[in-house]
């Protein structure tokens, strides 16, 4: 039988009741909703570059994966939205500090605008929890 559990972090700001669940358990497959540098204020957001921002992001999905009894490495894929592209060197310095060997698929988009103009990006992640032994 299989079963969905939503996953929770102290360290990760739960959205308002009825928005969205911020990671969902099902087995061993984790799913994290995008993440941005929103601070525990909401109104706030930590970060002036996409490095500064990408660092908040990936903490945040290594506590929530942490949560769910993973580690990082059970990342297998992601999708990275960034409001400038040409900064993406600027997430990539920052997602090597969180990831080694076997870096997740992962898929960089350009958008024109995210929920607020200083929010310079937005991380979603699947994970298998377990998978990297």
């Amino acid at each position: 039988m299989t079963i969905k559990k939503r996953i929770y972090s102290p360290q990760v700001t739960e959205p308002a009741e009825g928005m969205w669940s911020n990671a969902l358990l099902v087995d061993q497959m984790l799913f994290i909703s995008g993440l941005t540098a929103r601070g525990k204020n909401l109104d706030e957001v930590i970060g002036k570059d996409e490095y500064q921002q990408a660092k908040v992001v990936f903490s945040k999905i290594r506590d929530l994966v942490e949560s769910a009894g993973g580690v990082m490495d059970d990342i297998v894929k992601m999708t990275i939205f960034v409001t400038h592209i040409s900064e993406n060197k600027l997430v990539w310095q920052a997602r090597r500090e969180f990831f080694s060997g076997d870096f997740p698929a992962c898929t960089l988009v350009e958008v024109k605008g995210l929920a607020r103009p200083d929010i310079l990006l937005e991380i979603e992640a699947t994970a298998i929890v377990g998978c990297s032994g």
